[in-house]
């Protein structure tokens, strides 16, 4: 039994062993934590202090990924380009000055709900390059096997940090105030910082950067659509994002019009779904399997758990539906993000997670105000059912990828390569390249087939054309990454 504990165990943290993750790892856990104390906290002012509305809530956080959702592509380009730990000192140093701003304001009672707009649509442009950066950079660090379990534990990272920044934030709301919830976030934003610092570089699993051309975004707006497991993925997160990830305007509208709550109530509903998503997450990590058809029957399940707790017919019966929500979600989040990660050519993968970071993040401005509008002009009830019914729909079209690629015989391919680290050849001198930047992602139609021209721009091949010296085969069966 203790073997067997033991091996889940080193299973399950499989990426931890890379000297560098751990130290991100922790820095995050701080960070992350900080973020959802100022979430809970921003919720709180606008709702309690300033007297908000479900909709003024609703615009802040909208605010918060609007540039991401109308620039999103060039922050993507902007990771593809350009060393992302250093995209990520500046991204966090930013983000930290923002925070320190907010909680002087309040602190001195002169806070303004136009301020608080103005601050998040700050943090906004900020997001708008860390998010790419941040994703990407977890392949840097722990290299393609590893992929999955990485970014599984990321997950976990992520919602430890929805569990400890809500339980925290209301803490220090009512004892010491909500200004010290924002002091606490500017602060915490060092230690990712440090983590950064103390990594070390030659361990990284680094490509060359792109070179800078012109028409680079519409470049990478191209390959997305144009195959269609990405496509497919992509738009399917577009629907879940527009309509159920908006539980920071859904889940503190529940509490306090539903069931007459304020922020404890709020609190503890995010740590429930939090907790709930920690396990979510160790169970992706430990699996790491991640296929179009494990998405869609996730979808199926965060789709029926979110209509659960929408009709839950007290406070105790939300809380308790409210974990394998968080189970659900982190699960969709995760493999979600992992295939994409493995599908898409590294030289597109900064391009291609931006677009999933719009689909994911940036699609809260439309979400977000009409999730605000549906609940104050029905019941909050209505507009997380909305969310859940949303999403049963998008597994269908997660459920007919699944099936073609299952005929097709291209499950578990995996697009590219990463290079080794300390390495620093160009991308003329890695192997099988002959000095064209090619991915092979499947043998049909479903999957395409992508070259490099002349001018280095990337197209879409004719069916039964190879590329121009052989067919690089880049798509490699990943039958068991652990």
């Amino acid at each position: 039994m203790r073997h067997r504990v033991r091996e889940a165990g080193r299973r399950t943290f499989r990426a931890i062993s890379v000297r560098n993750y751990p130290l991100y790892f922790t820095g995050q856990v701080i960070s992350v934590s900080g973020t959802w104390m100022q979430t809970v906290a921003q919720a709180y002012l606008i709702l309690f202090p300033l007297h908000g509305t479900g909709l003024d809530v609703a615009i802040a956080t909208s605010l918060q990924f609007l540039p991401l959702l109308f620039l999103g592509p060039f922050g993507g380009l902007v990771a593809d380009r350009l060393d992302k730990r250093k995209v990520l000192y500046a991204t966090q140093g930013t983000a930290g000055v923002l925070a320190l701003v907010l909680g002087l304001s309040v602190a001195a009672h002169v806070a303004t709900l136009w301020e608080v707009y103005v601050l998040a649509a700050g943090l906004g442009f900020v997001n708008l390059f860390d998010n790419p950066a941040r994703q990407t950079f977890v392949s840097e660090m722990v290299g393609v096997e590893l992929l999955p379990n990485a970014v599984s534990l990321n997950s976990v990272l992520m919602n430890s940090a929805r569990v400890i920044g809500p339980a925290v934030g209301g803490v220090l709301i009512v004892t010491v105030g909500v200004a010290t919830c924002f002091f606490v976030n500017a602060i915490s934003y060092a230690a990712v910082i440090t983590a950064l610092a103390l990594m070390r570089a030659s361990e990284l699993y680094r490509r060359p950067g792109v070179r800078r051309a012109k028409g680079q975004v519409r470049e990478g707006l191209r390959y997305a659509w144009a195959t269609r497991d990405l496509r497919v993925l992509l738009v399917s997160m577009a629907l879940v994002g527009v309509f159920a990830f908006n539980f920071t305007v859904t889940l503190p509208l529940l509490a306090k019009f539903t069931f007459h709550g304020g922020a404890g109530l709020y609190s503890w509903f995010m740590v429930a779904m939090g907790a709930g998503a920690v396990v979510g997450g160790l169970a992706t990590a430990f699996y790491s399997r991640p296929s179009a058809r494990l998405l869609a029957c996730i979808a199926v399940v965060f789709g029926s758990a979110i209509l659960a707790v929408a009709f839950a017919p007290t406070q105790a019966w939300a809380m308790a539906l409210l974990v394998p929500m968080g189970v659900a979600s982190i699960a969709f989040v995760a493999t979600n993000n992992a295939t994409l990660q493995l599908r898409a050519d590294p030289s597109m993968r900064g391009r291609v997670m931006s677009l999933n970071a719009i689909a994911f993040l940036g699609s809260t401005p439309i979400g977000a105000p009409l999730l605000g509008y549906v609940s104050d002009a029905t019941t909050p009830r209505v507009a997380l059912a909305l969310g859940g019914g949303a999403t049963l729909l998008a597994s269908i079209p997660l459920f007919v990828l699944a099936t073609r690629q299952r005929r097709a015989g291209t499950e578990g391919l995996v697009a590219g390569f990463e290079q080794a680290p300390g390495a620093s050849a160009g991308v003329d001198d890695l192997p099988g390249h002959g000095g064209h930047d090619r991915a092979e992602l499947g043998h049909e139609r479903d999957q395409e087939v992508v070259d490099r021209d002349d001018a280095g721009q990337i197209r879409v091949l004719e069916d039964g054309e190879a590329p121009r010296r052989g067919r690089a085969e880049h798509a490699e069966r990943l039958e068991d990454v652990g």
